[in-house]
């Protein structure tokens, strides 16, 4: 693709990096078939191609964002499915990420979206504020139907997506110690929507890394990964939160040494894993924002480079893999997962359309309720054709989405090898016992795909 930025633009590296972004693009489209919204709504600027040609009219020119520009990038779940497609290896997260930054610096969002965005900027990172705010969801979601009745559909899905916050099982310590010899040492990033709830997932985290001799930290300081705000193109509050991780890893490894940062929920390690592109041009933390990005390990591609026991007994269960977009398109982690839970006994299948988003993607599932809840039932029928007994998903945004729409329990996969390695069993699991999905997904795949159609 020709670009024609002048020398002037070119000095801001953040166009220069878009510039080489643009020009890698070829226009073969081989992205559309593969984009989740381009599949649900067939506009072509509801497409990765489409967006690119949005993206660059608007950077070339210098221009403010538009209303129709804004529609269309909001639109965009940051899958990354087209990267994975490309054959050119355009790097599309980059120059989305650099395009939401310009919308959020040029364009003034109506009233109710720019609270809402406030609003779940302000709550959604923050572990105390985000657990008040779910228990006052809980108690308000009676009303769901009301709100999405005079047209505050936002509001109705972040009440549905309410729960009462779960409780940890294991204590509130810093230093987790390993059963027997110490075999390595890691900080896992306890993070801020995963420990308010699922904390059954670091819980398991620790449980397993402990029993294979490896000491857990949880680093004083450390916190939301920034990825929520991120990618609502909120910069400044994204990278002071990866600076306060930074920091507080960077003290961990000069302290006592760290063979890796374990990261459990996928949409937070591919941000984590960016972080060195993400603070590129800071002076004070480019070089350790890359020590950091290099140590960062999703806990499955961790434990595949441990030796695993044998499984305490066989589950006979059958387990439907959802691969998270951010595991296998963002970090190109695909098959470990599923040859852990084979090794610990499980039957594991691929979901049908495995590349296609749940519709989860961060605040995608509030912010932009319709598509999301039609890519949701869309997973969900798919999923159930499996007949699986439970479904494992990396990512806590997946595993919430996913839930909302069967009576199929979903869990972590850490959770599934925990349990076939002597831990607890994971809530709502059962051992022998399949259950019938409580209602049709194909029946609530027709009823969104009318919504989608309003949209």
């Amino acid at each position: 693709m020709q670009t024609s930025f002048t020398l002037a633009q070119l000095a801001d590296p953040d166009v220069a990096e878009a510039d080489k972004i643009l020009r890698a693009c070829v226009h073969c489209g081989f992205c559309t078939a593969t984009c989740p919204t381009y599949v649900l709504l067939g506009d072509e600027l509801d497409s990765p191609r489409g967006r690119i040609y949005l993206i660059k009219e608007m950077l070339e020119n210098d221009r403010p964002a538009t209303a129709e520009v804004v529609k269309h990038v909001d639109r965009c779940l940051s899958c990354l499915a087209c990267m994975t497609t490309c054959p050119s290896g355009v790097h599309y997260m980059h120059l989305v990420d650099h395009a939401r930054v310009h919308i959020e610096n040029t364009f003034r969002r109506p009233f109710f979206d720019r609270t809402l965005r406030g609003l779940l900027a302000a709550l959604l990172p923050y572990p105390g504020r985000f657990r008040a705010a779910l228990v006052a969801g809980f108690l308000a979601k009676p009303l769901a139907p009301l709100f999405a009745a005079v047209g505050l559909k936002s509001v109705a899905a972040m009440l549905r997506l309410s729960r009462l916050p779960a409780k940890s099982s294991l204590p509130r310590q810093r230093v987790y110690p390993p059963a027997g010899r110490r075999k390595g040492r890691v900080a896992l990033l306890a993070g801020c929507a995963n420990k308010v709830l699922k904390p059954s997932i670091n819980d398991a985290t620790i449980r397993l890394l402990n029993r294979l001799g490896i000491e857990v930290v949880i680093a004083d300081g450390e916190g939301c990964c920034g990825s929520l705000v991120h990618h609502m193109g909120r910069e400044a509050q994204a990278h002071a939160q990866a600076k306060a991780n930074i920091d507080a890893w960077i003290a961990e490894m000069d302290a006592g040494g760290l063979d890796a940062i374990i990261i459990n929920v996928s949409g937070c390690g591919t941000t984590v894993k960016d972080y060195g592109f993400m603070l590129r041009t800071d002076p004070a933390y480019a070089d350790k924002a890359a020590r950091i990005s290099a140590a960062a390990r999703d806990v499955c591609e961790y434990l595949a480079t441990l030796r695993m026991p044998a499984p305490a007994g066989a589950t006979g269960l059958t387990v439907a893999y959802h691969a998270a977009c951010s595991l296998q398109h963002g970090q190109k982690i695909v098959r470990q997962p599923k040859e852990l839970l084979s090794k610990m006994g499980f039957t594991v299948k691929d979901v049908p359309e495995g590349h296609l988003c749940c519709g989860s993607a961060g605040t995608y599932n509030i912010v932009q309720s319709d598509i999301a809840r039609g890519l949701r039932d869309r997973k969900i029928t798919r999923i159930e054709q499996l007949e699986p007994d439970v479904i494992a998903a990396g990512n806590i945004g997946c595993i919430t989405q996913i839930a909302t729409g069967t009576a199929i329990p979903v869990v972590h996969p850490v959770e599934l090898i925990d349990w076939a390695c002597g831990g607890p069993r994971p809530e709502g699991v059962t051992e022998h016992d399949r259950r019938a999905p409580a209602r049709s997904g194909q029946t609530k795949l027709k009823a969104a795909t009318a919504d989608i159609a309003r949209v």
